[in-house]
């Protein structure tokens, strides 16, 4: 046996293979995935740099056309947004709005993936439900800001409530079509494995089959309930759009756009977030992207 070793170690320096630890293996197909994975990310990395100074070249030559009450300067922005976080001012912007924006977005989005979720997988919930879902989609969530008032009050759960209602309808058509999609083949090899009844199989092959189209969905209601922020805050709740409002009223562009610099910057950082969840999540379809 030791002859055998030593032949064995010998013909291993000689060829050059690699010996791999146990537990610690690479496959050719993890190791080409990594490869591309980190391409891409410097790949994207230096065509957004790129874009992002091609914007604010831009922004710089049309502002030197403009008077600074249309259009300021990327440095008289930037003065501007230092001046509202050294008093304080940015930061208790941005914590009023949280307020309602975490409840909101948590709220509708819980309701949104479970309705959606219930209304693909029963046609009967479907068919009953249809003529009502059809009736208040097209209502817009501005337009429920009298209810907003007349429910909660000028406060943070009325603009919390109007946040919901954006992030509702994203998640409920998102769920809802993900769960409607799914393959009934698929559904029947579920079965076939011994996983039977509604709750079984939405829980172990039609939710998982479908998270891509819910995760999609989530990820979009994000986005749009950041937007909510400025339409939620429009009849009186603190935060920044209620500052944006304000700013524009009084013709402060400069601190408008800093403050939508702002809401940009918080949707970017909760989108990053989201979005290396979602990779992990979805890690079992073995995309690059």
């Amino acid at each position: 046996m030791g002859t055998d070793t030593t032949s064995t170690a010998a013909e291993t320096e000689a060829t050059g293979d690699r010996v791999t630890p146990k537990g610690a293996a690479e496959t050719p197909e993890s190791t080409d995935r990594m490869a591309v994975l980190e391409r891409l990310t410097s790949r994207r990395a230096r065509y957004g740099t790129g874009g992002i100074a091609a914007f604010v070249i831009g922004w710089f030559l049309v502002s030197l056309t403009q008077p600074s009450y249309v259009l300021p300067t990327p440095a008289a922005v930037a003065t501007t947004f230092i001046e509202e976080a050294s008093s304080g001012g940015l930061l208790v912007a941005i914590g009023q709005s949280v307020l309602h924006w975490i409840p909101g977005t948590i709220v509708g989005t819980a309701l949104g993936v479970a309705c959606g979720v219930v209304a693909g997988w029963n046609p009967t919930i479907d068919e009953v439900t249809s003529p009502v879902v059809r009736l208040l989609r097209p209502v817009p969530p501005l337009a429920l800001i009298g209810f907003a008032i007349a429910w909660f009050g000028i406060n943070h759960a009325g603009a919390a409530f109007i946040i919901a209602i954006g992030a509702f309808w994203i998640n409920f058509y998102a769920a809802y079509g993900g769960v409607e999609g799914v393959s009934e083949d698929l559904v029947d090899v579920g079965r076939s494995l011994g996983v039977d009844g509604d709750r079984e199989l939405l829980q172990h092959v039609v939710i998982p089959a479908a998270s891509p189209e819910i995760l999609t969905g989530i990820r979009t209601g994000i986005g749009r309930c950041w937007m909510l922020v400025v339409a939620a805050e429009i009849f009186g709740v603190p935060g920044i759009g209620r500052r944006i409002l304000r700013a524009s009223n009084n013709l402060q562009v400069d601190v408008v756009i800093a403050y939508i610099l702002v809401l940009s910057l918080l949707f970017l950082i909760v989108d990053t977030a989201f979005r290396a969840t979602q990779r992990r999540l979805l890690v079992w379809r073995g995309e690059t992207r």
